[in-house]
């Protein structure tokens, strides 16, 4: 067909797409996947193209750059991952599919996604959670995030975030210091450091981790772009945690996106007096999402069933928290310091002579009580918080 671009082959075409429309539009992939990527490019590139779809790529449908793209992502180790490739996220991509064809339109699938790094997609995000909020964060919000964070990747967890300033440093900072592997979706080309002053910590990721971006190489950031890069988090996560949000933030359309695609959602309690708790408070009484404060929270909620279970929390033992009712009344009663008569204990108790005194017998073989001139007082250990 005239018109047509790059060298003919599918990579091509798709990293022809990434450049020439905005991702995230239901009618470009539905038809992407009815007719090909490479005959789809050649129709928009020689404007033959359904009108609805020409108009996605506007002036971008007459330029070819899928090579230079192509040779921009090699020169910064980057490569293009399209349906097929051993790495691309297949299930992620099919829960995306299914929620599009349901009218979620937030979870377009992508038609490709650019890599960076030394991670493998499919690989990683096998067992990944996803940590987003305020790039405002707080001294609070930070904390919980970085124990969070540090947490699931030294339980070999991927943690997944947006590479933005806030939670999402915090979330990626403490993934790498617990020598764990972190994902960073990007709003802007993959050759790109986004923000600059997170140059370094972006560089340190792709070691062992990844960058990810659906936008040709040289695309700058712009507002509607990272709104769109919130729904991939989403799909590659396994749940995703809100750690802080404003009522109206990007991170809740993260978990909107998470909860329309089936995945766990999750909220951390924040000071009801904080700003930057408004949007999780308005999601666990709201959206019934889960109310988390630890990495084994998390676990537990996302992880695979015998394996990441976790002991029931509860507080420190107390001497006689094991005891039935008559021993712990019994125990009760007796004095901390002057010693008193069984019949007395009996009495406070409210348990006759024969049963307390038979209490007090067990309760001194579990050195709880003891004797002292025929009378009974507590032993150290039974006095103690």
């Amino acid at each position: 067909m005239s018109g047509y671009v790059g060298d003919g082959s599918e990579r091509a075409a798709r990293a022809w797409l990434s450049r020439a429309c905005e991702p995230g539009e239901y009618a470009l992939w539905a038809y992407v996947e009815s007719q090909g990527a490479v005959e789809v490019a050649a129709q928009l590139a020689a404007g033959q193209a359904p009108r609805r779809l020409q108009r996605l790529c506007g002036a971008r449908a007459g330029e070819d750059h899928c090579q230079r793209d192509l040779d921009a992502a090699h020169r910064v180790g980057a490569r293009l991952i399209i349906p097929g490739d051993a790495e691309w996220p297949a299930d992620g991509v099919r829960l995306m599919s299914i929620a599009s064809a349901a009218g979620a339109d937030g979870c377009v699938p992508p038609l490709s996604i650019w890599a960076r790094g030394g991670g493998r997609l499919s690989a990683l995000i096998d067992r990944s959670v996803a940590l987003v909020g305020a790039r405002a964060a707080t001294a609070y919000g930070t904390s919980v995030c970085e124990q969070i964070a540090y947490g699931l990747a030294g339980r070999d967890v991927t943690v997944i975030s947006g590479g933005a300033f806030g939670i999402d440093r915090a979330a990626h900072a403490a993934a790498l210091a617990a020598n764990g592997v972190t994902i960073a979706a990007l709003a802007c080309g993959i050759d790109r450091f986004y923000p600059k002053s997170n140059a370094n910590l972006l560089e340190h990721i792709t070691v062992d981790g990844l960058l990810l971006s659906e936008w040709a190489p040289g695309a700058a950031p712009m507002r509607h772009r990272f709104l769109v890069r919130n729904r991939l988090i989403a799909a590659l996560s396994s749940g995703t945690v809100v750690v802080e949000a404003a009522l109206r933030s990007g991170a809740r359309s993260t978990a909107a996106r998470a909860r329309e695609l089936g995945k766990v959602v999750m909220a951390v309690p924040g000071p009801v007096t904080s700003a930057m708790s408004d949007g999780c408070l308005h999601m666990l009484r709201e959206e019934a999402a889960l109310a988390v404060g630890s990495a084994e929270h998390v676990m537990e909620a996302t992880g695979v069933s015998g394996v990441d279970m976790l002991p029931l929390e509860r507080g420190p033992l107390r001497p006689g928290d094991d005891l039935d009712p008559l021993h712990r009344r019994v125990l009760e009663a007796v004095p901390t310091r002057r010693p008193a008569a069984t019949d007395s204990i009996a009495v406070v108790a409210g348990a006759s002579v024969p049963d307390t005194l038979r209490a007090l017998t067990m309760l001194e073989l579990s050195e709880l009580v003891e004797q002292y001139e025929g009378r009974w007082r507590k032993c150290r250990v039974a006095t103690s918080p």
